[in-house]
This record gives C-alpha cells, structure tokens and sequence, in this order.
C-alpha cells in the first residue's frame, strides 16, 4: 500500500477539496481518522461527492464526533476515547489518500497532536495553504512543527488566488517543494474539479 496524508496550515483551507481531487486523479481511496462535526455532513461524503468515486473507495472514519470543534474537545463532549495508539492507517488495495483534521497542530486528545501522529506513521506529507493574507507564518510555522517531528514533507499545495511572492517566500523559507495552486473552482463538481487538479498538478509529484 501505498498513503500520503493531506494536511493543513489551518481549518477551512481547502484541504478536503484538494482531497477529493487527488484521490481521483490517484484513482484510490480516501480515509479521514477523526470527523469533528455532523450537522453539515461528513468530509468523507463531501469526498464522495467531489471525487466520483465508489462508495467501497470511501473508507468509514475511526471516529464520528458530533461537535465541529478540535477533536480531543469534540471527543471529551462525546464522552469518547480518541486511543491515538490504535490510530492506524486501513488496508487498501490502492493509493490511500488519508485527511487530517484541522491544521497540524490540531490536537487529537489533550496530550497528542495530528503532527504527533504523522511523526509515528511516517508516510509523507503534503500541506495545504491558503494564498490569502497571513499564510506565510501559519504556512512557516506548520513546516516547522512538522519538521521538528522529522515528518516527510513531500511539499505544499496552495488553494486561491495566485499570490507569486508569499507562495515563493514559503517554499524558499521552509525548504520545501511548491507543488502546484489549486484556484477556486466554480462551479465545483467532479469534472470542473478533476480540470483544474490536471492543468495545475503533476501527478507524479503524489505518487
């Protein structure tokens, strides 16, 4: 098997977006460990919907939590156990694409964060960065948090607007490889999506 994980420098980035349109241009499958937050439906049927896949490419989450708030709080309100011990990737005859929850640093229980959890997995990483203002801290730090855990950073996905400088500046600063920038794509559905991560990605990058 082979997995990457999707990352973010934060939430509402555009990380379950950019999800969807690598694990169908992978042709894999998708899995994300913990879902926080129920009442606008899971990523995994966002993923689902985005990607075209079959439903048997949809791995079911670890944990379903119902409150949309940092998991290690959305578990404590569910009166559930995240074990980040037993938080391992799921076979898959194919490509796994796995999605985070938050940003890296997003805590999982109170003592183990998501970058915790990529460090003992070790498989590699790209992180999601918006383009819009403040991205190159958020984006800087996050590289450093992983990289204080000796994360494999495979490099970083931009989601917006073309914004030359803060894109170069985070990829010189961070010694990191710039991947491509996903625009905001719209009308959003599987086609126009599946376009847009063609023309501004190289798939060999993700394999």
């Amino acid at each position: 098997m082979t997995a990457i994980v999707i990352t973010a420098t934060g939430t509402d980035i555009g990380k379950t977006v950019f999800a969807a349109a690598l694990t169908a241009a992978l042709d894999g499958c998708y899995w994300k460990p913990v879902q926080a937050g129920l009442d606008d439906g899971s990523d995994l049927e966002r993923v689902g919907r985005l990607s075209g896949l079959p439903a048997d490419r949809l791995l079911p989450e670890a944990y379903r939590l119902t409150t949309p708030c940092s998991p290690h709080r959305a578990a404590e309100i569910d009166g559930v156990t995240i074990d980040t011990d037993a938080l391992d990737p799921p076979p898959c005859d194919r490509a796994l694409v796995i999605e985070g929850a938050g940003g890296v640093l997003v805590p999982f229980t109170r003592q183990v964060t998501f970058a915790d959890i990529m460090a003992r997995w070790q498989l590699p990483v790209v992180l999601v960065a918006a383009t819009s203002l403040g991205t190159i801290s958020h984006s800087l730090a996050a590289i450093e948090a992983l990289c204080a855990r000796d994360v494999d950073i495979r490099g970083v996905v931009f989601v917006g607007d073309a914004v030359e400088d803060s894109e170069a500046t985070i990829a010189a600063i961070g010694n990191v490889k710039r991947l491509g920038r996903l625009p905001i794509v719209s009308p959003l559905d599987p086609a126009t999506l599946a376009a847009a991560f063609a023309g501004n990605f190289d798939l060999a990058d993700f394999r």
